[in-house]
């Protein structure tokens, strides 16, 4: 990495690098000294960007989140229907997914769920998709129905991520976001307002 980058390219860069290396060797293993010989800078550089490993961790949370959401906003956009907004999100996320694994383990993994600050964040994600996804599920359905089932649709979606993952199977992602998107759409066609 040079030094005689703009300050928000190295940013992204210490970013990436950081990224590998917490989901390579998780957040207590990895140490600034590891991110920064990786990177290819020194550690007053990456100071000048991040003031800790923990503010370096939450800031890579919320730019992985970002960049998730992104994929998937971009994917359901101009989706003509609710079927079609469906499939797409979820296909849109396993693309993520699976162009990303060391980002779903940084931010799906136990190095964040074993830190509350980090949970915190996380779960703050899980909500953020969650608002995403719960006006998509167009069923006549009261906003708390439709968050409930939202948050089963990401769960859904985490789960089958983290067994692919750990499985090491390699797959499609427009495949499995496929048949997911079919089971969820399976089950909201048959939700009833109460």
């Amino acid at each position: 990495m040079s030094l005689r980058l703009p300050a928000a390219e190295r940013r992204s860069l210490i970013l990436a690098v950081a990224r590998h290396e917490f989901a390579e060797k998780g957040y207590h293993t990895t140490s600034m000294d590891d991110i920064a010989e990786a990177g290819g800078v020194t550690k007053p550089v990456l100071y000048q960007h991040f003031d800790s490993k923990r503010a370096l961790y939450l800031a890579l949370i919320d730019d992985l989140a970002a960049n998730m959401l992104q994929a998937i906003g971009d994917a359901t956009a101009n989706a003509p229907d609710g079927r079609t907004q469906t499939e797409r999100g979820i296909i849109a996320y396993f693309e993520w997914m699976s162009a990303n694994q060391d980002a779903f383990v940084v931010l799906f993994g136990s190095g964040s769920r074993n830190d509350e600050e980090f949970a915190t964040a996380v779960r703050n994600v899980e909500r953020l998709v969650t608002e995403a996804i719960a006006p998509l599920i167009d069923a006549g359905l009261d906003r708390e129905h439709q968050r409930r089932l939202a948050y089963a649709l990401v769960g859904m979606s985490e789960g089958v991520s983290r067994y692919l993952i750990a499985s090491g199977e390699t797959f499609d992602p427009t495949r499995v976001g496929s048949q997911l998107a079919n089971l969820a759409w399976a089950g909201l066609r048959g939700i009833e307002p109460q």
